[in-house]
């Protein structure tokens, strides 16, 4: 089955950058992202089958806002993925192995609780927020009890 075959559409998400080369390496070297089409200005990649690009904006800067969840504050705007329990982990070696600060270590977020899940927060060279998060049961990904 092709991506285009997939049940569930694929997004497209376009987030400004300060530095193209920066955002090159993080996304295609840290994050081992595939890159795909670019120009001066921009860069495509594949996000687990979704279309993700970074565009070069001078002098961007991210958001601040944050939000209360489970006792941390959490960064908004953030994008991410939802992984299975050991890619989340074999993500979080990764971005450690590279040096990366997280704003909030990988852990269990609202444990023994519906929609219990692995979480971590951080952010890209050019400040946008990333979670990427793991849940110990997928069938409660949208559960409220």
């Amino acid at each position: 089955m092709s991506t285009f075959d997939s049940p569930v559409p694929r997004f497209h998400l376009a987030v400004p950058v300060d530095d193209l080369a920066a955002a090159r390496r993080f996304y295609g070297d840290v994050l081992g992202l595939e890159q795909g089409r670019s120009a001066e200005t921009w860069t495509d990649w594949n996000l687990h089958g979704h279309q993700f690009v970074t565009h070069l904006v001078p002098g961007h800067t991210a958001a601040g806002a944050r939000n209360p969840v489970d006792g941390h504050e959490v960064p908004v705007p953030h994008f991410g993925l939802l992984l299975s329990v050991p890619a989340f982990h074999e993500l979080a070696a990764r971005l450690r192995s590279a040096g990366t600060e997280f704003v909030i270590e990988p852990y269990v977020r609202f444990e023994g609780q519906p929609g219990e899940q692995w979480t971590m927060f951080l952010r890209d060279p050019a400040g946008n927020a990333l979670e990427f998060k793991a849940f110990a049961d997928d069938s409660q990904v949208f559960a409220t009890s």
